[in-house]
């Protein structure tokens, strides 16, 4: 299977670069490029990509408010945004708006790769432990309460899928979850896999970003 690449950034050399690196690949194809978020809504809406390199900080339509569209509208594209720092709020933005991971821009060649045929096999590549901290750091910007949308989703989960959700949400794996909770490894990916299908989640980051959104887990 090919991953069709969609590379969003206003610098021209940025884009050329990346795509040298995709094009070196055998299992990569880059299929398209944008300068501005509004552009590359337009292109990700004609090109349906299945990774989407995303950049934050461009003229006119951003990174972020392009992620929010291109996910809304497209949601089997994956998009990664593109950052400067490790845990600044563009990446925390990022992750609200629906992207499955950040990676920083200084990232090595084989970083980028990886990430991308993580985030285009399903996975996300930010960590839910990174993810907590991201969370953690700017929980200011986080609701004072879950939104009656969010509660009645909440509901969907069985009493044993929250408990997951909570240990998820806390940063561990799945063999740390099913030692907690006395299951087998099985069992809990499982009950992750119910947990993202009733919730309508994307990936596991994404289901850390929800407990802390309802609620369910508190910043420390």
């Amino acid at each position: 299977m090919t991953i069709r690449v969609m590379l969003v950034d206003d610098e021209s050399l940025l884009r050329m670069a990346f795509t040298m690196i995709l094009e070196a690949q055998p299992d990569m194809e880059p299929v398209g490029q944008a300068g501005d978020g509004a552009e590359a809504v337009q292109l990700a809406r004609k090109l349906r990509p299945d990774v989407v390199l995303m950049d934050v900080r461009m003229p006119g339509t951003g990174g972020i408010e392009a992620t929010r569209r291109i996910v809304k509208d497209l949601p089997m594209t994956k998009v990664l945004i593109l950052t400067t720092f490790d845990l600044d709020h563009y990446a925390f933005a990022g992750l609200k708006a629906g992207a499955s991971g950040f990676l920083l821009k200084n990232a090595r060649p084989d970083e980028l790769l990886t990430a991308i045929r993580s985030v285009a096999a399903g996975d996300a590549v930010v960590s839910p432990r990174i993810t907590r901290r991201l969370l953690e750091n700017f929980a200011d910007r986080l609701p004072a309460d879950g939104g009656t949308e969010m509660d009645e989703r909440v509901q969907r989960l069985t009493a044993r899928e929250r408990e997951v959700l909570i240990q998820v949400a806390y940063g561990l794996s799945n063999t740390e979850i099913a030692a907690c909770l006395h299951l087998a490894e099985a069992t809990v990916k499982t009950h992750l896999s119910r947990i993202l299908m009733k919730l309508e989640l994307r990936d596991r980051v994404q289901a850390v970003v929800f407990a802390y959104q309802t609620r369910l887990v508190r910043p420390a």
